[in-house]
């Protein structure tokens, strides 16, 4: 029998020496226990820790330092540095709070002493394998991140990602419950104290960039072995050909917007995340974002995405959207644009369903313009952009259960926008009877028959069996697959109109707004260096911490924007730290959370 005495795992290398702690170099100021209480007070209201404990079970040996601590520390770091790194949340625990925050938190009464540096290195391991007990719960495809691996057994792993496995289905479920749990603990802080009371339902959706610290795949020199990235399921990220592509995840965030129609105010948060592989499962991830937001009481109105979404196939997209509440204000690529499909006659022209007849110049007035002429119409193409709402199909019943919904011809109804010698034939009305119109009456002008748009049917006109349903009858009924894959085009606002601007580009400037706020010098989800811990999993929770962070900032400083200095704070009730021992110093160049009475 050999006895070699067994490697422990991982090895001890030159890596985990240079990770040795480094206590404070100088003296490192206090962290106010209000700021220790109000995050641990997110966790807690979040309701993540019990779904981890019920993962975690119970195991031998000692406890260890607790997950919740880890987890506030976390964002303690993130509120004071804007750093997401467990270097910086660990010195913070280590030497930044009082004993009365450190038995809040969990930890051990005594802080280690700064000049013992087995001590320090001691009680930095034990929060590092905190973090890695969270991690290694959470992956659905465990192995050691710190090692580059072959390709063909990095893709091996990945599939765990994207298979149907039922555990490592749970396990993601699992994980994305943590990431909506924390975004969504602030916005609904803010709902119950009555700051989104004039958010109307209307929402942005993007894919942004989130590098991450980590080599992409790589062939060694020597052997031509393909090596992968310790990131295993990361890729490039291209943004719409801006800039070189970022090797990381793309990471979908939902924004609570506002359109030009919308009056009040209310703060920009962001309703959702998910992190995953770039240019991957677009449309369902937004989606996911999405579910969430009808069980937290909000409305849903209009859903604002750019060309990437108008792409995906309307079973991952569109339908979904459509039967949680949301009409679409999409854009096009430009060779998708003008006359796009047909469904029972009626033309599908830039996402609208129209008339048949409408005048070709009309319906081929965008085909094969460029993104700057879309941009910044001129007045020939915004001329020709009104001419068309005449001709297009109105909305006589929304959709049903079934997601069916009825148009009505131009020419039909008591009030028609057109008049069509095909109608007027197939469906025996007569010229109408003469009166008298007020010349000075601009209404009276509008409604006669003699100053709407005349239908022009071609010289030689098809038999009447020949003619379209929607020529046949006053009404169509267009149901879920009538349209097929073209069904992803079609939109709830005539494009490029008045309306569709005003909702359109206002969303977009607010969805734009908050990736910059997230990207900004204060929190910068953009800097691999804010986040280095490897692994998706490690990813995406401290990038749910970011951005759950960046919501409460948002929300206190629509507070101090908006709320009178005399207002109570109507937070929700949660176990705090008492009273008589609150630092309530105020924090500078930050923005600090309301302070807890």
């Amino acid at each position: 029998m050999s006895t070699a005495k067994p490697r422990a795992w991982p090895p001890r290398t030159t890596r985990a020496r240079a990770a040795r702690p480094r206590p404070p170099a100088k003296q490192t100021a206090q962290i106010p226990d209000a700021v220790i209480s109000h995050y641990a007070r997110l966790l807690d209201d979040a309701g993540i820790m019990p779904l981890i404990d019920a993962e975690l079970g119970l195991r031998p040996g000692p406890a260890g330092v607790p997950i919740r601590a880890v987890l506030a520390c976390l964002m303690v770091s993130i509120h004071h540095t804007g750093k997401a790194t467990l270097a910086e949340a660990w010195r913070l625990a280590a030497f930044c709070l009082s004993p009365n925050a450190r038995e809040h938190l969990g930890l051990d009464a005594d802080p280690p002493s700064a000049d013992d540096a087995h001590a320090c290195l001691a009680d930095n391991r034990r929060f590092y394998r905190a973090f890695d007990r969270l991690t290694s719960l959470l992956d659905p495809a465990r192995h050691d991140r710190r090692t580059r691996l072959h390709q063909h057994e990095a893709d091996l792993l990945a599939t765990a990602w994207e298979d149907t496995d039922p555990d490592h289905a749970r396990k993601r479920d699992l994980l994305q419950k943590v990431v909506t749990a924390l975004v969504l603990t602030p916005v609904r802080w803010g709902k119950g104290r009555g700051y989104l009371a004039e958010f109307g339902g209307d929402v942005g959706i993007d894919t942004t960039a989130a590098p991450v610290f980590a080599r992409p795949p790589r062939t060694r020199r020597s052997t031509g072995e393909l090596f992968a990235s310790t990131e295993i399921t990361a890729g490039w990220h291209h943004s719409a050909g801006n800039g070189p592509p970022e090797y990381g995840y793309s990471a979908t965030l939902t924004v609570a917007a506002r359109t030009r129609s919308v009056l009040g105010s209310f703060p920009q948060l962001a309703l959702g995340l998910v992190l995953d592989t770039p240019h991957k499962r677009i449309g369902a991830n937004a989606i996911t974002t999405l579910r969430p937001l009808a069980k937290l009481g909000l409305p849903a109105a209009f859903a604002v995405v750019d060309r990437a979404y108008t792409d995906q196939q309307p079973a991952h997209f569109a339908q979904p959207a459509r039967q949680l509440g949301y009409r679409l204000a999409l854009d096009y690529k430009v060779d998708q644009r003008g006359v796009q499909g047909s469904a029972h006659g009626a033309l599908l022209i830039d996402g609208s369903l129209a008339c048949p007849l409408m005048p070709d110049r009309l319906a081929h007035a965008t085909t094969g313009l460029d993104d700057a002429a879309i941009r910044t119409p001129t007045e020939e193409l915004t001329a020709l952009i009104t001419a068309r709402e005449p001709y297009l199909l109105r909305l006589k019943q929304s959709a049903n259960a079934d997601g069916n919904i009825r148009f009505q011809c131009p020419a039909a109804g008591t009030s028609p926008s057109v008049t069509c010698p095909r109608f007027d034939h197939l469906h025996r009305r007569g010229p109408s009877r003469p009166t008298v119109v007020d010349l000075t009456d601009a209404r009276q002008r509008a409604a006669h028959p003699a100053a709407k748009p005349r239908v022009l049917p071609p010289a030689s006109d098809h038999k009447s069996g020949e003619l379209p349903k929607i020529c046949h009858q006053h009404t169509i009924t267009l149901h879920a697959g009538d349209l097929g894959h073209l069904d992803k085009f079609r939109q709830d606002l005539p494009y490029l109109s008045p309306s569709w601007r005003g909702t359109y580009s206002a969303a977009r400037a607010m969805t734009e707004g908050l990736n910059g706020r997230l990207k900004g010098h204060d929190l910068d989800l953009s800097d691999p260096k804010n986040r280095l811990a490897h692994g998706r999993v490690a990813q995406t929770i401290l990038l749910a911490l970011l951005v759950a962070v960046a919501n409460d900032h948002f929300l206190d400083a629509w507070r101090h924007t908006h709320q009178p200095p005399d207002e109570p704070d109507t937070s929700a009730e949660a176990s705090e730290i008492p009273a008589e021992h609150l630092d309530r110093s105020p924090l500078t160049g930050r923005s600090r959370p309301p302070p807890i009475p």
